[in-house]
């Protein structure tokens, strides 16, 4: 089997390809051959017990798709998109990767032809849903994104599930949840301070929170979100139907409650760390953010998380980031 990992050098991308390159194999079928590709070159293992090609570049630049497809892979995860906050600022980058870069992806794989039909896994995002909102949101409520992340994703939605219903691909999209704790460096994405206000405390840094201890959202760990990627890749897809896109199972949370999950597991010297100061711009964009779901679609169709509750998804970052251990 030929594995595809576009956006491989983003966390959840290199999390998962530590895991196929552990496993080797994905579901029964063995791997013999991974490829990763990122905008930047993705670490290429030194050892592997299968090739293993690395690929710098964008695939949202005409013809770079084709190359990308070539090789004919069965199992193509696309990871690859600019984050929730990047793309607000900057329109046309984010329509031109977000959007442009999803269809030339898809089209490449539809004009091979041939009977080539690989099983697609596109990470999509809660972000296709806006207010107002139920209290909890189910498997019927409507998609009317509030930001131009949550447009695009929700585009590609569409297309995944056409493209599939005409028999191009075998597509399988999957709405994760913020991915909480996010290891390294912070990012752009809006959404990136219910991470660090848990993961720079543990490592002994300053933390800005710049919204109210009464925001709630939906949280899953970067354990899960792997463990969701390697379901929809190897799952029935019969058994989803024409409704190709699902809602990942999380976790939901106010941050005033992340806080007392990390004095609970670290203490409240650790949670000293974090710093309010409010940012409007922010505060602004999670106002439209989905807080609650009730993901049973999902579950049914055997997708887990490796979490129950917010102390669980802060083991999880000290166990698998820290070494198991944390800055007191």
């Amino acid at each position: 089997m030929h594995v595809l990992v576009l956006g491989a050098a983003g966390m959840v991308g290199r999390k998962l390809s530590e895991r196929l390159l552990r496993d080797g194999h994905l579901g029964k079928r063995d791997i013999t051959r991974l490829t990763l590709q990122d905008v930047v070159a993705p670490n290429k293992p030194e050892k592997a017990g299968f090739p293993v090609d690395v690929v710098a570049g964008d695939f949202a630049v005409a013809g770079f798709a084709q190359k990308l497809v070539a090789g004919r892979p069965d199992v193509i995860f696309h990871l690859a998109a600019i984050v929730s906050g990047e793309a607000e600022h900057d329109f046309d980058k984010g329509y031109r990767i977000n959007l442009d870069g999803t269809r030339m992806l898809l089209d490449a794989i539809r004009l091979i032809g041939g009977g080539y039909k690989p099983r697609v896994v596109f990470t999509s995002s809660i972000a296709v849903f806006g207010a107002p909102f139920p209290e909890a949101i189910g498997d019927e409520f409507f998609n009317t994104p509030l930001m131009s992340y949550g447009t695009q994703k929700a585009i590609g939605e569409l297309l995944l599930a056409d493209y599939s219903r005409r028999g191009f691909m075998d597509g399988i999209g999957i709405r994760l949840p913020t991915i909480c704790i996010r290891p390294g460096l912070p990012n752009k994405a809006a959404s990136g301070f219910f991470s660090s206000i848990l993961r720079e405390p543990l490592a002994g840094k300053e933390a800005i929170l710049p919204v109210s201890e009464d925001v709630r959202h939906w949280h899953a760990s970067p354990r899960s979100a792997v463990g969701f990627l390697l379901h929809a890749a190897t799952m029935d897809s019969a058994a989803v139907g024409a409704r190709r896109n699902l809602t990942m199972p999380g976790l939901s949370a106010t941050v005033g409650e992340e806080i007392a999950a990390l004095k609970r597991v670290a203490g409240d010297r650790v949670a000293a760390r974090i710093r309010r100061e409010t940012d409007a711009f922010i505060v602004g964009v999670v106002d439209g953010w989905p807080r609650n779901f009730e993901a049973k679609r999902a579950r049914q169709l055997g997708f887990t998380t490796a979490e129950k509750t917010f102390d669980d998804i802060i083991r999880i970052h000290i166990d698998d980031e820290l070494g198991g251990k944390f800055v007191n």
